[in-house]
């Protein structure tokens, strides 16, 4: 894959597999990808956020799909799903929602995105969908957005707040709990859930009612067996989950779902 140098708080896990294992997860895959790949830069008011995009090969212009990335930041796993994604006919773009930080462990990085003020995660999505639809010239016009666990929680209050979206893909993220929250949602929410992730299952049923007495779509699945991260840890080489042949599963039959619904947005 042609990728342009540059240098992102790339962070890794560290309870899945080992140190070096993690750091190298999702590389084979993008050096090996015959699809394009770019790290590009934009402004997201007086900040200059950094994302990686992969384009489709295809003939005609393509729907974009924003890519929320984990409270572990935008590792080589999550541009590795971009690549993905672009397989499966979109172009895909991460932002790095710690632009211009760096970090050595998961602890800094997650206490760092904990603290990321709400107004400047929506205005980086902000400025990340408009670099989408403005600034992409393969792109159709079209735009979905999608997240991992943090990034899914933000991509069923993102729905909320961008009413440009056809498409919200929330992956173990929790859902609304207020009117408020879902009142604007422009397009279908798809959920991803693990069976064994009742943290996050809990909020399920309140936001299946709020989305109901809105009149907005959304579409819940839970795995059976599988736990939070499933899409992650169900690629993993080097995995010791306990439910990892779950996590494998679950990860097979979400992106068949997942396949499906990416084809409906053109």
């Amino acid at each position: 894959m042609k990728r342009a140098l540059a240098i992102l708080s790339i962070v890794t896990l560290s309870h899945f597999a080992s140190a070096q294992a993690i750091k190298d997860f999702g590389r084979d895959r993008l050096n090996s990808s015959p699809r394009h790949g770019d790290w590009v830069e934009y402004k997201s008011g007086a900040r200059t956020l950094k994302a990686f995009v992969v384009y489709p090969e295809r003939k005609d212009k393509a729907p974009v799909v924003l890519v929320i990335h984990e409270i572990f930041g935008l590792t080589d796993w999550v541009r590795s799903l971009c690549d993905e994604l672009a397989e499966n006919g979109v172009i895909a773009i991460a932002p790095d929602l710690l632009s211009g930080q760096k970090f050595e462990d998961v602890d800094g990085a997650r206490t760092a995105i904990s603290a990321l003020p709400k107004e400047q995660i929506k205005a980086d999505l902000d400025a990340t969908a408009e670099y989408a639809l403005t600034k992409i010239p393969a792109a159709s016009g079209t735009l979905a957005v999608c997240g991992f666990c943090w990034g899914g929680g933000w991509t069923f209050a993102y729905a909320n707040e961008n009413p440009k979206l056809k498409a919200a893909y929330s992956f173990y993220g929790t859902a609304p709990d207020t009117a408020d929250k879902v009142k604007n949602i422009p397009c279908p929410v798809y959920g991803f859930y693990g069976e064994n992730d009742e943290r996050v299952n809990a909020t399920i049923p309140k936001a299946e009612e709020l989305m109901k007495a809105a009149g907005k779509k959304y579409e819940p699945v839970i795995y059976k067996g599988a736990g939070h991260g499933f899409m992650r840890d169900g690629e993993s080489p080097a995995s010791t989950d306990e439910h990892h042949a779950a996590n494998v599963k679950a990860r097979d039959d979400a992106w068949a779902r997942w396949k499906t619904l990416l084809k409906a947005l053109g």
